[in-house]
C-alpha cells in the first residue's frame, strides 16, 4: 500500500485558529465572535490581528449565536467559536431556527470535540453534535484530520454562503496532509487502494485507520481508508462505489457510535448498495477524565478496534452476511 507519513503533531484548533487569520486577510466583512476562552479555541489569533473585528460576549453562547445571525443578515461572515458542547447543544434552539431556518451565513466553531480533550472530562467530551447538527436543514457539517486540513476547511467554510460548522479538537493530532493536499468540502478523500475492505473515517480517525491498513497490509489484506471530512454534504459516490467494490465497511469517529458518521454512511449504503458494516465509535456512554490516549484506548478508538472490525465486516461478507449491527469490543485486542 501507498505510505502515508506523519509530518509531526499539532492540534486541529490551531488550523482553525490560522484558517481564520487568512480569512480575515482576504475578506474584510469576516467578524469573529469570543465566548470568553479565545485561547482554548485559538481565535485569539484573529482578536490579536483584527482587534477591530473581535467581539467578546462572554459565557454566552445562545446570546453570541443570535447576535451572529443578526450580523449575518447585515452582510457580515460572522464565526463564532467556543467548546462544542456549548456552542452547538446548549444553543440547539438558536441553531435551528436562528440560524438554519433563516439560511443565516453564520460559521460555528466547536472545539474540545471528543474524547480526546482528556482531563477536563465528560461534560466538556462532546461526543453528540454531529448526530444532532447534521440533522439541521442547510448545515455544513465538517471534521478535518488535522491541522492543515482543518485550516483549509475553516477557509472552505469562510468561503462558501450558508450556515456551517467545525469540529476540531484540544490535543495534538499527527500531522500527514500537507498545503498541496486537496480538500473540497463535501468531496470525500482516498487515503489508500484497497478492494478488500474500506475504511470510512474522519476526524483523528484518520490517522488510527491509516494505522490499520497498514497493519491489515502485513496479512496481505488490502484497505481503502477514505477521509470523509464533510459529513453533511456527504459524498455519496465515494461510499456507493466503496461498498460495490469492497463489499463491506467499517466506520470509524471520535463520536457516540449512534447518529454520527457511521449513522450517515449506513444511510447511503442501505438505500443504495447493502453490505455488511461495522461501526467504530463511543458506544453509548459519556466520557471521562484522563489523558487523551488513555481514553482513546479505553473506550476503543485505535486502529486495533478498526483492524479486528475489518476482519469480522470480511467475515460477514464472505459468508454472505447482511444487514447492520453494532461492533462488539474485540477481546483479541484488550491487551
Amino acid at each position: 500500500m501507498q505510505e502515508i507519513q506523519k509530518l509531526g503533531m499539532k492540534p486541529t484548533r490551531f488550523g482553525f485558529g490560522e484558517g481564520l487569520v487568512e480569512l480575515g486577510t482576504r475578506h474584510d466583512n469576516v467578524v469573529v465572535l469570543g465566548g470568553d476562552i479565545t485561547g482554548s479555541v485559538m481565535t485569539s489569533l484573529f482578536k490579536e490581528k483584527f482587534p477591530e473585528r473581535f467581539f467578546s460576549i462572554g459565557i454566552a453562547e445562545q446570546n453570541a449565536t443570535t447576535i451572529a445571525t443578526g450580523l449575518a443578515l447585515s452582510g457580515k461572515i460572522p464565526f463564532f467559536a467556543s467548546y462544542g458542547a456549548f456552542c452547538a447543544l446548549r444553543n440547539a434552539d438558536q441553531l435551528r431556527i436562528s440560524v438554519c431556518y433563516n439560511e443565516a451565513n453564520v460559521k460555528i466553531g466547536g472545539g474540545h470535540a471528543g474524547i480526546s480533550v482528556g482531563p477536563d472530562g465528560a461534560t466538556h467530551q462532546v461526543l453528540e453534535e454531529v448526530a444532532f447538527l447534521r440533522t439541521l436543514p442547510h448545515m455544513t457539517m465538517i471534521v478535518p484530520a488535522d491541522f492543515e486540513e482543518a485550516k483549509k476547511a475553516t477557509i472552505a467554510m469562510g468561503e462558501m454562503v450558508g450556515p456551517a460548522y467545525i469540529r476540531f479538537g484540544r490535543s495534538p493530532v499527527p500531522m500527514f496532509t500537507t498545503a498541496d493536499s486537496p480538500f473540497v468540502l463535501g468531496k470525500a478523500n482516498q487515503l489508500t487502494d484497497g478492494n478488500d475492505v474500506a475504511i470510512l473515517t474522519n476526524g483523528w480517525m484518520v490517522w488510527e485507520s491509516i494505522v490499520a491498513a497498514q497493519e491489515l497490509a502485513k496479512r496481505g489484506i488490502k484497505a481503502r481508508v477514505i477521509n470523509v471530512h464533510t459529513v453533511k454534504p456527504i459524498d455519496v459516490e465515494a461510499i456507493v462505489t466503496a461498498a460495490r467494490e469492497c463489499g463491506c465497511i467499517v466506520t470509524a469517529e471520535e463520536h457516540q457510535v449512534h447518529g454520527g458518521l457511521g449513522g450517515a454512511v449506513a444511510e447511503v449504503v442501505c438505500k443504495n448498495s447493502p453490505v455488511p458494516m461495522e461501526f467504530v465509535g463511543v458506544k453509548d456512554s459519556f466520557g471521562g477524565s484522563g489523558e487523551p490516549e488513555e481514553l482513546m484506548e479505553k473506550f476503543g478508538l485505535t486502529w486495533k478496534e478498526i483492524y479486528a472490525s475489518a476482519l469480522v465486516a470480511m467475515e460477514r461478507r464472505d459468508k454472505g452476511s447482511s444487514g447492520f449491527r453494532m461492533v462488539k469490543d474485540v477481546a483479541v485486542y484488550n491487551g
